[in-house]
């Protein structure tokens, strides 16, 4: 006879039990769950914490507005409440989506380098003349040599540097005009794994400082374009960049200071421009941090670094990626930049403009000629066939009133070519509609 363990016959049962089964199932589906969730609760941490601590927060402001309605030290209790409890909270929170923002963004910034073929010279010493001894025969049995220098050739120098970031897997890259101004410079790209591209620039953009490269290259990591239109003054960003030529990559990070600024901008040889409706922040931009972006705490770009205060204390300024995209488009289409115009040349309508001129409006914009005499309607463009004339003021551009907040070339470039736009003029005093179709912009213009 067969000897049986008791207690083995009896788990082996216990197993073979159905409800066993299902308690058993049931039980590894939950510890499953919970691990899935607490992965995801994990991953969106910032977010859910911000959507809680904003609730939080309109609680104690609204126990804080009815101040009437309750004692003093309740509502010191609450401001006490909103900096011990929320800001070092808030603070954690955010540098966390730096860090993130910071990891996503850094492979696909790239630092620009600049090079040229600059004579190369050799050096010989020649024996003077006596007769052309500058001493006068004042030291006399010594013999005295001047060097001559000969050309011998050419040599690749390194002159410059800045920042860019590539928008495309198969390397297109976005950069400032005047970091790739010259046109018989050499171009090399050195991406953040150490890999180097010669580079070419497919077009540089004559209304705003704005390039687009390309190198040679698939399956490259590249940054995705925010909407500019939607920053708000005190929302964090991050610049990235190649900071004064040498630390590639630097990281700074501040807040949008401002929005719609204006200002001239130089660069080191001499030459400004103007540009409009830029943002201004106080997060670090250094010299060589040009070209680089400017980014959200999502890692997306919001700006292109273009412009610093010199002497100042974290003033910098960042062109608005939404101003930039349709030369991206344009470049990705075509090859190159093409954007709409109308033909004229103008300047902003201001309070002091219109005491200065005694013009009847404070808004607009005055076609007059350029700086150097430039005819101020280009003939044959379209607003020289709608009849648009110098002196007469542009007042709005299909219903939209040309402001401070309205910049009259960015609202032009929102449309594309072949569109038809219907202008309020003030000519001669009378306000008037006219009707223009866009025209693609010569080159140059």
């Amino acid at each position: 006879m067969r000897n049986i363990n008791f207690y083995t016959y009896k788990i082996k049962n216990f197993f073979k039990r159905p409800w066993v089964r299902v308690l058993f199932v049931s039980m590894l589906t939950i510890i499953i769950t919970l691990g899935i969730a607490s992965g995801l609760l994990w991953h969106y941490r910032a977010q859910i914490f911000k959507i809680l601590a904003t609730d939080y927060i309109k609680e104690l402001q609204l126990a804080k507005n009815t101040t009437d309605t309750v004692p003093q030290a309740l509502s010191e209790d609450v401001n006490a409440k909103i900096n011990e409890v929320l800001e070092p909270a808030l603070f954690a929170v955010e540098s966390d989506s730096v860090i993130s923002s910071v990891k996503k963004a850094k492979p696909a910034v790239v630092s620009i380098i600049i090079s040229k073929e600059v004579p190369k010279y050799s050096v010989s010493y020649q024996q003077v003349d006596p007769a052309n001894d500058p001493f006068g025969g004042l030291f006399p049995g010594i013999s005295l040599q001047t060097p001559v220098y000969t050309q011998d050739g050419t040599e690749k120098k390194e002159i410059g540097s800045g920042s860019g970031f590539l928008i495309s897997s198969d390397g297109l890259i976005v950069t400032n005009r005047h970091v790739v101004a010259s046109k018989d410079a050499i171009y090399e790209v050195l991406l953040n794994n150490g890999k180097k591209y010669q580079a070419t620039v497919l077009a540089r953009d004559t209304l705003f400082d704005v390039a687009i490269m390309k190198i040679t290259a698939k399956g490259l990591p590249y940054l995705e374009l925010a909407d500019s239109d939607v920053l708000e003054v005190g929302q964090s960003v991050v610049a990235i960049g190649n900071a004064l030529g040498e630390f590639k990559n630097t990281v700074s990070a501040g807040v949008v200071s401002g929005l719609s600024r204006s200002l001239n901008a130089g660069d080191s040889y001499g030459q400004t421009e103007r540009l409009e409706k830029v943002i201004q922040t106080d997060a670090a931009i250094n010299p060589g941090n040009s070209g680089g972006p400017l980014l959200n705490l999502k890692g997306e770009v919001v700006g292109i670094n273009v412009a610093i205060v010199q002497g100042s204390s974290n003033i910098g300024f960042a062109l608005p990626i939404n101003s930039v995209k349709s030369a991206i488009n344009s470049v990705k289409k075509s090859g190159k930049i093409i954007r709409p115009y109308i033909g004229v040349r103008y300047v902003n309508v201001t309070a002091d403009l219109k005491i200065k001129k005694n013009l009847a409006v404070d808004y607009g914009v005055l076609v007059g000629k350029g700086p150097n005499g430039e005819v101020a309607v280009i003939a044959g463009s379209p607003a020289d066939k709608a009849g648009i004339v110098e002196n007469d003021i542009i007042l709005s551009i299909n219903g939209q009133k040309i402001d401070a907040d309205h910049d009259f070339s960015y609202l032009i470039r929102s449309y594309n070519i072949g569109d038809s736009l219907k202008l309020r003029i003030l000519s001669a005093g009378v306000e008037k509609t006219v009707t223009l179709r866009l025209a693609q912009a010569p080159d140059g213009v």
